[in-house]
């Protein structure tokens, strides 16, 4: 889906020369490209089903120029994508998806498998019905979005279920403050989003903290989430997510965002006790 297939073939040439065992490399299933008459990519469709899966991630390790991935995501299984068809898809990917992946597994040619998508409720479910190593979940447990707290991150813990957080700048509206541009989820921010980014950015002036380390450092605080996952375009991006992960912030920063309710009281911070 990404780029029709550009950012793998991008990665897989990226990969020649480099240890495989270096690194962990991981891609996603539920879309097909789809082709006219000439071969020429046109767009994406989606496809749960068992062979579609084994088709999908046969054109990825062939993009990729490598043998195996040691995770595979089921992408996209929500009421933003499918409306009214959720339950046929859902049943699609449980039935068909999930199932290839679990032989895949099963036999070592992948080593986890999981979910990706941006609703907690739909993974909630997912690890009821299946046996799952990890989940991804963009955007739901953020500076401004705590909403995957109360039930989905403890059933992770509880089960064993690692969870990377994707879009902790809940798509740049936290890695560039309350600014004319900056989006939220992908669309312009209403005026409450707006107001309190705003007063959680006095709060970092305060202590001379970037609104992106802080960002980033929240979730990774939370004992469920192993990684957060960020878009980068460039090398001097790479370097300033490295830098606000590595930044050392002042338990008395993350206090006063909790006792001005800009996070909960209860939210596992960097350098200071669990409440």
């Amino acid at each position: 889906m990404y780029g029709l297939g550009l950012a793998e073939r991008r990665l897989g040439e990226f990969l020649q020369g480099i240890d495989r065992q270096s690194l962990v490399l991981s891609t996603k299933v539920g879309r097909l490209l789809e082709r006219s008459p000439d071969g020429a990519v046109t767009g994406a469709r989606f496809d749960y089903s068992y062979s579609g899966a084994l088709q999908s991630l046969e054109e990825s390790l062939r993009r990729l120029q490598v043998d195996s991935v040691d995770l595979v995501l089921i992408h996209d299984v929500s009421p933003r994508w499918h409306g009214d068809a959720l339950e046929r898809r859902y049943a699609e990917a449980m039935e068909g998806t999930y199932r290839a992946l679990a032989e895949l597994r099963s036999s070592g040619a992948v080593k986890a498998v999981g979910v990706g998508v941006n609703d907690w409720a739909i993974l909630e479910r997912f690890a009821r019905d299946g046996d799952f190593d990890c989940f991804m979940l963009a955007g739901r447990y953020t500076l401004l979005d705590h909403s995957a707290s109360q039930s989905f991150l403890p059933m992770c813990l509880d089960r064993d279920i690692a969870v990377l957080l994707a879009a902790p700048f809940n798509s740049g509206l936290l890695a560039l403050g309350a600014r004319a541009g900056a989006t939220y989820a992908h669309a312009p921010p209403s005026e409450e989003i707006l107001a309190r980014t705003a007063r959680i950015e006095a709060v970092c002036k305060r202590h001379g903290v970037a609104i992106a380390a802080a960002a980033l450092q929240f979730p990774l605080a939370h004992p469920a989430i192993a990684s957060v996952v960020t878009g980068m375009a460039t090398p001097e991006e790479v370097e300033a997510n490295l830098g606000h992960c590595a930044t050392v912030l002042p338990g008395a920063f993350w206090q006063e965002l909790k006792d001005a309710r800009l996070i909960s009281p209860q939210a596992p911070v960097p350098g200071l006790p669990q409440a």
